[in-house]
């Protein structure tokens, strides 16, 4: 049976343990700071970056894979001659997926499947872990790549964020907007639909506070999620905060996984700390 290989950039924000349980390879994005650019998750930690944007009050800059890099990666699986499928980044967001597509092109290998996720974060982790699990079961690449794009619209990703302020240093919300938001403890939640995000309900009080009531609004979708799994994803929230959700999930009693992650830097750059999400498939039609 031929190896079919399960790539992801390394915004899926897949634990080093699950990467490892699944043999997933990851292929970083560049995070540019200082006019110096270092590979996300491998050369810069969120923390690092965090201290950096609130020294310099901005946020850096984040680009898509490097094609050096990437092809370093994925070339001893083509030279084994394996069936690669790759996951990035929605490309309403990244060209990551165009690079990959290159990549393709250049080396002429028609064995390199590209699927955009249309998603950010562990909403793309959701779906590299079901075609890694479909590839174990047997299944071949094309009929992975129909799964996870007949599926592609049932993952919900969202999260809540606890402070405006790094949305504002990049340019998508108003540096008013920000101070408003922050001095009145509004907590928007925000919403990845169609591969681009939008804000959805809005939390106020305290962030614990905000999380519950941001819990309790997704309690009805829960309700129709696939019980495999869910991933509770987190940008340094504090130990408290993260279990206080997985408790709450856990009360559910449907999930047979909830898994928590912590966001690498792409995602920390333009959330900011201590926004947390939970993110998961619904049942199919």
């Amino acid at each position: 049976m031929k190896k079919v290989r399960i790539v992801a950039d390394s915004t899926c924000d897949l634990s080093e343990e699950l990467l490892a349980k699944y043999g997933i390879p990851v292929i970083p994005l560049c995070i540019i700071m200082d006019d110096k650019s270092y590979y996300d998750g491998q050369e810069v930690t969120p923390d690092e970056i965090f201290a950096w944007a609130n020294k310099n009050k901005t946020t850096p800059k984040t680009s898509a894979v490097n094609i050096a890099r990437s092809k370093e990666i994925l070339r001893p699986f083509m030279d084994a001659g394996e069936d690669i499928i790759f996951f990035g980044i929605s490309t309403k967001m990244s060209g990551t997926c165009n690079v990959i597509q290159m990549i393709a092109m250049q080396e002429e290998y028609d064995r390199l499947f590209v699927i955009d996720s249309a998603n950010l974060s562990t909403g793309i982790g959701l779906q590299v872990i079901r075609a890694a699990e479909l590839a174990a079961a047997g299944m071949s690449a094309e009929e992975i790549v129909v799964d996870i794009e007949e599926k592609k619209s049932n993952v919900r990703a969202s999260f809540v964020i606890d402070t405006l302020t790094f949305l504002a240093r990049g340019g998508r919300c108003s540096a008013l907007t920000a101070m408003m938001a922050n001095t009145l403890r509004l907590h928007p939640m925000i919403l990845v639909r169609d591969g681009a995000m939008s804000v959805g309900k809005k939390f106020t009080g305290k962030m614990d506070v905000a999380l519950n009531k941001y819990f309790e609004s997704l309690k009805p979708e829960l309700a129709k999620a696939d019980p495999t799994r869910v991933f509770v994803t987190h940008s340094g929230c504090n130990e408290k905060t993260i279990q206080s959700i997985c408790d709450k999930l856990a009360e559910l009693n449907y999930f047979g996984e909830i898994l928590v992650t912590r966001a690498g830097g792409v995602i920390s750059s333009h959330c900011g700390p201590n926004t947390l999400g939970v993110l998961y498939y619904v049942k199919g039609e």
